[in-house]
C-alpha cells in the first residue's frame, strides 16, 4: 500500500494541493496573485517529486496506472511548459480582468487529468484523465465571460470537443467488446489483424485522439478557439494539451495496437499529410497573428505524427524530440504576442508589426528568431527538429511521406518570411507600449538562447529521449 502511494505521489500531491489552494482562494478576497504564485510553487515542487521518483517501470491497481520513464519524461514537460506559459502571461490575464482565483486551479486541474492520461495503462483510466482534462479546458476556453469571442469560442470547442469523446468512448467500449479487456497489455495480446472488430474500435479511438491534438480532418476548433479565447488561454492551448496528446498517441500505438501497425499506420499517414498540407497552406491568407499560429501548429502536428506513422521506436523518438522543441517555439512566440501592447490594447494582426524593427529591435529579432526556427531554417532548432523526423522516415523507406514533408516546409516557410518582411521592411511604423515585463523579456530570452545554442549540442536532448524512452 506505502509503494502504490509513492508511485502515485505526484498525483496525489497535485490533487491536495489543488483542493487546498480552492479552500483558500474561496475564503480569501482578491486572492488572485496569492493562488496564482502558490500555483506556480505547487508546479516546482511536482517536478522536484517526478525528478525524485524511479525511472523503473511500476505498475499499480490491477496495472492500470503505470509510473516509467516515458511517463515521467512527459508529465515534466507539462509541467515546465504550463510554468513559463503561466508566468509569461500574468500581466495579460491581469490587463483583461480575468484575474480570478479560479483561473490558475483550472490550470491545475486539467494538468492532473493529464498525468493520468500519460500514465495510464487502461481505457478506464485514460478516458477518466481524458475527461478531466476536458471540462477544465471547456472552462479556460471562455473564462472571459464578457467577450462574445471567447465565449463562442468556448461553445465551439465544448460542441466538438464533447463529440470527439463520444466517438472516443464508443471505440473503447467496442475495445473491450472484442478483447475482453480494458488493460492495454492485455488488449495488445488479443489483438491482430483478424480482429476485425477491434480494427473498427481502433479508427474511432483514433478519431478522438487526432481530435484532441487538432490533426486534419478533425482541426475545425483550432482556428476560432485560438483566436477567440484570450492569448494566455491560446498559448496554453498551443502547448500544453498537444504535449499530452501525442504522448497517449504514440502510448496507444506502441501498447495496445502495437500488433496491428500495417492497420493503423495508414490512418495516421493520411492524417499527417492532410495536416502538413493544410496547415502550410491555410495559413498563407490569415491576417491575424494568432489564427496563423493556429493552423502552423497543425502543421507541426502534422510533421510530429510523421514520426509516429513509421511505427518504429526511433520513429516515436523523432516525434518526442519534435514536440518538446515545438513548445519551445510556441512558448516563445506567444511571449512576443505580451509585448505587443498600444494604448493599453494588445495587438494580434500581422499588420500591426509593421516595421516595428525600427522602433523595438530587440522584439523584432525575437520574433526573427523563433519564425526562423518554426519555418525550420538551419542552424535553429526547428531544423533539427523536423531533420530528426525526416531521418526516421527515410530510415522506414517512407519515400513519398518525406518529399510530402519537404514540400509543405518550403510552403509554410512562406508566411513565417512574410511576417518578417512586414517587421523589418514595412515603412509604416507602430510604437508599441514600453512593457518592462522581466518574465515576459526572461521567457523570450530563454526560448530565443535555446533555439540557436541547439546546434551546438544537438544530441543532447536525442541521447535524454534515448534513456528515458520505454526502459
Amino acid at each position: 500500500m506505502i509503494n502504490n502511494l509513492n508511485i502515485l505521489l505526484p498525483e496525489i500531491f497535485l490533487s491536495i494541493s489543488i483542493l487546498s489552494i480552492l479552500m483558500l482562494g474561496v475564503f480569501l478576497k482578491k486572492s488572485f496573485n496569492l493562488i496564482f504564485n502558490l500555483s506556480s510553487v505547487i508546479i516546482i515542487v511536482t517536478i522536484a517529486i517526478i525528478f525524485n521518483s524511479s525511472n523503473d517501470t511500476e505498475k499499480v491497481f490491477l496495472d492500470s496506472f503505470s509510473r516509467d520513464s516515458f511517463s515521467s519524461f512527459f508529465k515534466i514537460l507539462i509541467l515546465v511548459s504550463t510554468f513559463f506559459v503561466m508566468n509569461s502571461s500574468k500581466s495579460f490575464i491581469c490587463d483583461n480582468k480575468i484575474d480570478k482565483f479560479e483561473y490558475p486551479i483550472i490550470i491545475l486541474t486539467s494538468i492532473l487529468g493529464m498525468f493520468f492520461m500519460v500514465s495510464s495503462n487502461d481505457l478506464i483510466l485514460f478516458y477518466l484523465g481524458l475527461e478531466l482534462q476536458s471540462l477544465a479546458l471547456y472552462i479556460l476556453a471562455s473564462i472571459d465571460r464578457d467577450n462574445l469571442r471567447s465565449s463562442e469560442s468556448g461553445i465551439k470547442y465544448f460542441v466538438l470537443s464533447a463529440l470527439s469523446s463520444g466517438l472516443l468512448l464508443y471505440g473503447c467500449s467496442l475495445l473491450y467488446g472484442f478483447t475482453g479487456s480494458t488493460n492495454f497489455d492485455l488488449i495488445s495480446s488479443e489483438l491482430n489483424s483478424t480482429n476485425i472488430g477491434a480494427i473498427f474500435a481502433m479508427v474511432f479511438i483514433l478519431v478522438g485522439l487526432a481530435f484532441k491534438v487538432s490533426a486534419v480532418p478533425f482541426h475545425m476548433w483550432t482556428p476560432d478557439v485560438y483566436e477567440g479565447a484570450p492569448t494566455s488561454i491560446t498559448s496554453f492551448f498551443a502547448v500544453v494539451p498537444k504535449v499530452a496528446g501525442l504522448a497517449l498517441l504514440i502510448k496507444f500505438m506502441f501498447i495496445p495496437f502495437a500488433n496491428i501497425l500495417l492497420e493503423w499506420q495508414t490512418i495516421i499517414i493520411f492524417i499527417s499529410v492532410a495536416s502538413m498540407i493544410l496547415g502550410a497552406v491555410a495559413a498563407i491568407v490569415q491576417k491575424n497573428i494568432k489564427r496563423l499560429l493556429a493552423y502552423s501548429s497543425i502543421g507541426h502536428i502534422g510533421y510530429a505524427l510523421a514520426g509516429v506513422a513509421t511505427g518504429a521506436t526511433s520513429g516515436y523518438e523523432s516525434s518526442v524530440l519534435y514536440i518538446t522543441i515545438y513548445v519551445v517555439m510556441n512558448i516563445g512566440a506567444f511571449s512576443c504576442l505580451y509585448l505587443m501592447k498600444k494604448d493599453g490594447v494588445y495587438k494580434e494582426n500581422i499588420s500591426d508589426l509593421s516595421g516595428i524593427s525600427k522602433k523595438h529591435p530587440v522584439l523584432a529579432i525575437s520574433f526573427l528568431i523563433i519564425l526562423f526556427s518554426l519555418a525550420g531554417i538551419p542552424p535553429l532548432a526547428g531544423f533539427f527538429a523536423k531533420f530528426y523526423i525526416f531521418k526516421a522516415v527515410l530510415e522506414q523507406n517512407m519515400y513519398a511521406l518525406a518529399i510530402i514533408g519537404l514540400l509543405t516546409t518550403v510552403i509554410s516557410a512562406f508566411y513565417y518570411l512574410r511576417i518578417i518582411k512586414t517587421i523589418y521592411f514595412e515603412d509604416k511604423s507602430i510604437a508599441f507600449d514600453n512593457v518592462n515585463n522581466k518574465v515576459v523579456q526572461f521567457t523570450i530570452f530563454l526560448s530565443c538562447t535555446i533555439l540557436i545554442s541547439f546546434f551546438l549540442y544537438p544530441s543532447i536532448l536525442n541521447n535524454i529521449v534515448n534513456t528515458l524512452f520505454f526502459n
